[in-house]
């Protein structure tokens, strides 16, 4: 099972410990940007001192990239101010929120990054299905898109069974409340990939938690 440590703070300060913390790790960061509007909640999210941070000479961060979930309304607007960072391996964008899929699209491929489409917890399914010939990742947000720390909404497990059943070809995964326990049901009903934040890094040994996550 691949998993990937996620940081989704408040501040540099934060997501530089945390960032210093997963490189231990792993080589695949994910990133939680929300921009306050399409979310009810604001984090840390500068591509500018992100890649000042991983490039310091002072830092051993090497080969580290990431996946950078963008909630936020607009995500045609700054899509590419993260690309070009050239640290950027996958970008998640919600259905919800995204207005030119070609756009989107041709970004990720003129950067050689994987485009992500995500739902929501309350949207159908249907929605990501309808673009299933355009993208290979799909992710299904598992809480109400924000905060870090929130439990995992359960009825995602039949939805996620219910999306494995009719993709054609296509990754899937679950961000939000995964846990050791979660993480199995998920791995049952047919998650690829799982990302954890609060699970991990809450943990006095995050290396460990994050080994045990792979193992299942």
């Amino acid at each position: 099972m691949q998993v990937i440590p996620v940081i989704n703070v408040p501040d540099l300060a934060t997501a530089k410990d945390r960032l210093e913390k997963a490189a231990e790790f792993s080589d695949l960061i994910h990133l939680d940007i929300t921009d306050g509007v399409f979310t009810n909640h604001r984090s840390w999210g500068s591509p500018s001192e992100l890649s000042k941070l991983v490039n310091s000479p002072t830092r051993e961060l090497d080969n580290i990239f990431f996946e950078v979930h963008l909630m936020v309304n607009n995500p045609e607007e700054i899509i590419e101010d993260w690309l070009k960072t050239n640290l950027v391996k996958r970008v998640v964008v919600h259905v919800e929120a995204v207005t030119d899929y070609l756009f989107i699209l041709e970004k990720c491929r003129q950067y050689g990054a994987e485009a992500v489409l995500a739902a929501n917890p309350d949207t159908d399914i249907d929605k990501l299905l309808t673009h299933q010939n355009d993208f290979k990742y799909f992710q299904l947000l598992a809480v109400a898109p924000g905060p870090a720390g929130q439990k995992l909404e359960l009825d995602i497990v039949d939805k996620l069974r219910l999306l494995r059943s009719k993709l054609v070809d296509g990754i899937i995964e679950i961000d939000g409340g995964v846990n050791l326990e979660t993480a199995k049901l998920l791995k049952e009903a047919g998650a690829d990939i799982l990302a954890s934040g609060t699970y991990i890094f809450g943990s006095h040994d995050p290396k460990r938690v994050y080994e045990d996550l792979i193992k299942i």
